[in-house]
């Protein structure tokens, strides 16, 4: 199969051929059929995530055709439409049993702990515990982005914040987070405010119905949030994992508000300094999520398929494998608006 392999941080990713992955007891293989360009692939890139190791393939925001079905997979069969959550559960554990697959002690990561997407076939083990199907109506360059930034939004709004009709949602960060939670706050009934330093991003927001947005470059962004909200806004989504903008995500808020860190920490930033006075005077509550459990995405594949929230306008460059590298590089800089996926795996 061909492959985009990392033989060196920030260097090219090498089109490579690569041995095709044979299903273990209990997973399936995939054939990609779309893969995201993600921030946290960045994170990867750049070397800042302890747990990669090289070489390695990336991507991690994938759907795909079952082509190979392992011995003790009772609910697929080759030729269904699926889609995983990148951390790939056990299925077994206390936790899993619990619901609670994104902490499985013995998670798989594909593109971080385990070969990624950025390939034209993707072992997925644990099958019955992990893959959902995915619906006609769902095109695979919109599921891609189900795999990691949509799921894990709709999991902080839904399942961690529980955000509400007619409340204020502070979007820190403009890029596929932020646009993913702008268009699930709207589609909760929020009020959506997005925060960004990036004209375009802006713009686009306002576009996609933001009632308010922010320049950050232009002053005291939480100020400016406070004053639009009148006094807060009830949620605050951290979309970058940056000190600046989740400070900026706590001042954001009113009392009794609710921070959800979306964004990953990493490399500098993984400690960080925040102003604490805020939280106790505040009296806020600061969430962490990662990832959306494999049986909570029914309820949301439901929602895109009715056609009560259209995501489409997230997926604003679809790609061949060889360009993945230019998407990671910019990641360096603002990025332009929207998400890239893989769609051509040939080229």
């Amino acid at each position: 199969m061909r492959a985009a392999r990392l033989s060196a941080w920030r260097a090219p990713l090498e089109i490579v051929a690569a041995h095709d992955p044979a299903p273990a007891p209990g997973g399936v293989v995939l054939r990609v059929l779309a893969c995201g360009v993600c921030r946290s692939d960045w994170h990867v890139w750049t070397g800042a995530d302890p747990d990669v190791s090289l070489p390695h393939v990336p991507g991690h925001e994938f759907c795909g055709e079952v082509v190979a079905v392992g011995a003790g997979v009772t609910r697929w069969r080759e030729g269904d439409r699926v889609i995983a959550p990148f951390i790939l559960a056990c299925g077994a554990c206390p936790d899993c049993a619990a619901g609670h697959q994104t902490i499985c002690a013995h998670q798989v990561l594909p593109g971080f702990t385990a070969p990624g997407a950025f390939a034209e076939l993707v072992a997925v083990p644990h099958a019955d515990a992990n893959l959902t199907r995915l619906p006609e109506a769902v095109p695979p360059e919109l599921a891609a982005a189900l795999g990691c930034r949509v799921t894990t939004v709709w999991h902080a709004l839904t399942g961690r914040a529980a955000l509400a009709a007619g409340e204020w949602l502070a979007v820190i960060g403009g890029g596929g987070v932020g646009v993913a939670a702008l268009l699930l706050g709207r589609a909760l009934g929020a009020r959506v405010i997005v925060v960004d330093v990036v004209p375009e991003k802006l713009s686009f927001a306002r576009a996609l119905g933001a009632d308010a947005v922010v320049d950050a470059g232009g002053g005291d962004a939480a100020e400016a949030v406070r004053a639009a909200t009148g006094g807060g806004a009830h949620v605050a989504v951290e979309a970058l994992g940056v000190a600046d903008t989740t400070a900026t995500a706590l001042k954001s808020l009113r009392k009794l508000g609710r921070m959800v860190q979306v964004g990953m920490p990493a490399g500098a930033h993984a400690t960080m300094t925040l102003p604490w006075d805020v939280v106790y005077s505040g009296q806020l509550a600061i969430y962490g999520t990662r990832g959306m459990p494999a049986w909570r995405y029914p309820p949301l594949l439901d929602l895109v398929a009715a056609g009560r929230v259209d995501l489409s306008p997230m997926v604003t460059r679809r790609i061949a494998l060889s360009q993945v590298t230019a998407e990671l590089a910019a990641f360096d800089r603002p990025a332009p608006p929207g998400v890239a996926v893989v769609t051509d795996f040939a080229a």
